[in-house]
């Protein structure tokens, strides 16, 4: 052991360096902003609160309640109960998301084949219990009523929601494509 080493050991310069910077830290002033300050307008295809697509002609939720969204969902945070009604056709009787366990990754909005769940742009919501943050199915379509409903929502499936029949080409028996729906 050197003699400087020695000498830092035994007055504790590191200790004390480190105590300087704290107290000229701690006299300086604070920067603290009041939220919120500005509000913030996320950009097209945010990912915020969860909702359910509510259809336009008949009111009730597209859902069908193949659970393909609840089968991707890497924190299983949406569970489908359902039951069979007439003629064998399934009926979603509760439709849950639990926002806090959620990643808002958007594979449950991938799977939907029908276009059901999306993540809507509001993202500021809070509450004081965890039953708050567990979406039930009313609780969806208010969402989709609140944030997404009318022209809003034909321009967020206008713009993010892929595949579009458009997309998919058939070949004549010539060889040359042609749109599905032309």
């Amino acid at each position: 052991m050197t003699f400087k080493e020695l000498i830092k050991k035994i007055f504790f310069i590191e200790i004390i360096g480190g105590l300087a910077l704290t107290l000229k830290h701690s006299l300086s002033p604070a920067v603290t902003r009041q939220y919120p300050e500005k509000r913030i307008t996320p950009p097209p295809g945010a990912r915020g609160l969860h909702a359910l697509t509510r259809n336009e002609s008949t009111g009730e939720a597209v859902c069908v309640g193949c659970g393909l969204c609840a089968a991707m969902c890497p924190t299983n945070c949406i569970s489908i109960y359902t039951s069979e009604g007439e003629d064998h056709k399934k009926i979603v009787d509760r439709y849950e998301v639990n926002t806090l366990r959620c990643l808002f990754c958007a594979l449950c909005v991938e799977a939907c084949p029908y276009g059901a769940v999306l993540l809507t742009p509001h993202f500021e919501y809070s509450g004081y219990s965890r039953s708050e943050f567990i979406y039930t199915k009313d609780r969806l379509l208010e969402n989709w009523d609140k944030y997404m409903g009318g022209a809003k929502s034909r321009e967020y499936f206008d713009k993010f929601w892929t595949p579009k029949s458009a997309d998919f080409a058939r070949v004549d028996a010539k060889g040359s494509e042609s749109g599905v729906n032309q």
